[in-house]
């Protein structure tokens, strides 16, 4: 018999504790073994019981979540998933915990306590399955950019070629798609895009409230702008434009232009955003211009429609195993055919570069 998952719950609140603690005892597949109200009662917990996930709220009495979570993942890496507040200093301090290697969060409602978690529960319980089967271990630690020149620019033979290739043509866009483990992989590949690369459309699976705190700290970090999208904005290069937290998100052509078009549509293989409908969009308005890009997550979004983009003539990189918290959507990806070129995370910018100027030479002056 499959042995349980075992999961202690961290928070302040003995009804949040309460909840969560019923809400994963009435899985079959996994067991509250301890509930600690703050994070040294965790700690002693950790130590004592080892759980396979533990879920853990920001804000609590002695040291907060943040806080704790540094030490936990500095001492003892486990997976996380992290209890927020849909507010937008949740949403901010949220991002801080992904970023530090919580695998995924649950946004709790303000008001409302006991109702809001308890409608959570199936998204509560799939997380901390996902979380468990996360390859922790494995989390990718960013490498040293290359020396800038004296703009600040990085110079690496590919940057310095597109420099001079992409005010040419706005004819080439990027897309990207992600979910768990999704938020720290996008990163690594915009900061590593020059200041005047292809427009990217970016899809990551997230609630609403926090995709506009995800592309704000983007955006302090890379040479490109990274905004949160919004209806009928134009695509630019040097611009990266995230999908709103619900709702559906897919590119179209004004002119010669790409545009933005953001609606509150269904959900889509039950996600809002869906990778699926921006990369259906990609095949169809932008074809072989299009560079195709599958990153760490859970589940099978967006896999038909990459090989959609692939087929229509665009080129796709889909992340390694070994670099996935989750290889879900990639290895979905792979299965039907999607990539072109499989590879560890650290290196699909630099190969996204390279391919970039090959592809643009009949843009040349």
């Amino acid at each position: 018999m499959k042995q349980k998952i075992r999961v202690v719950v961290v928070d302040d609140s003995a009804l949040v504790r309460g909840l969560l603690t019923e809400i994963i005892n009435r899985q079959r597949d996994m067991e509250c073994v301890g509930a600690a109200n703050d994070p040294l009662v965790a700690r002693e917990m950790i130590r004592d019981l080892n759980p396979d996930v533990i879920t853990l709220d920001i804000e609590m009495p002695k040291m907060d979540g943040i806080d704790f979570l540094a030490r936990l993942m500095r001492l003892r890496p486990m997976p996380v998933v992290m209890i927020s507040t849909l507010t937008e200093r949740g949403a901010e301090v949220t991002m801080r915990a992904l970023e530090l290697g919580a695998v995924d969060f649950v946004a709790k409602p303000r008001i409302g306590l006991a109702d809001g978690i308890n409608e959570l529960a199936s998204q509560i319980v799939e997380k901390v399955r996902v979380a468990a089967s996360a390859q922790i271990r494995r989390a990718v630690q960013p490498s040293p950019l290359p020396a800038s020149g004296p703009t600040g620019t990085v110079v690496t033979p590919q940057r310095t070629e597109l420099l001079s290739m992409t005010r040419i043509s706005t004819e080439k866009l990027i897309c990207i798609g992600a979910s768990t483990g999704g938020t720290e992989a996008i990163k690594e590949i915009l900061i590593r895009m020059p200041a005047d690369s292809p427009g990217i459309v970016i899809t990551q699976h997230m609630p609403p409230g926090f995709t506009t705190s995800f592309a704000a700290r983007l955006n302090t970090l890379c040479q490109i702008t990274v905004q949160e999208a919004f209806n009928g904005a134009r695509v630019l290069p040097g611009h990266a434009y995230i999908a709103p937290g619900g709702k559906q998100f897919r590119v179209d052509k004004s002119g010669a232009n790409y545009v933005c078009v953001v609606e509150d549509g269904e959900a889509v293989n039950r996600h809002k955003p869906s990778v699926e409908v921006l990369f259906k969009s990609a095949a169809r308005v932008v074809g072989r211009n299009a560079f195709g890009i599958m990153l760490t997550g859970m589940g099978n979004d967006g896999a038909r429609a990459m090989k959609e983009m692939k087929d229509a003539g665009s080129y796709n990189f889909v992340q390694d195993e070994a670099s996935c918290i989750v290889f879900g959507m990639p290895r979905e990806a792979i299965l039907h055919g999607a990539a072109n070129e499989i590879l560890p995370l650290l290196d699909i910018a630099d190969a996204l570069l390279a391919k970039l100027g090959g592809s643009m030479d009949r843009y040349r002056v």
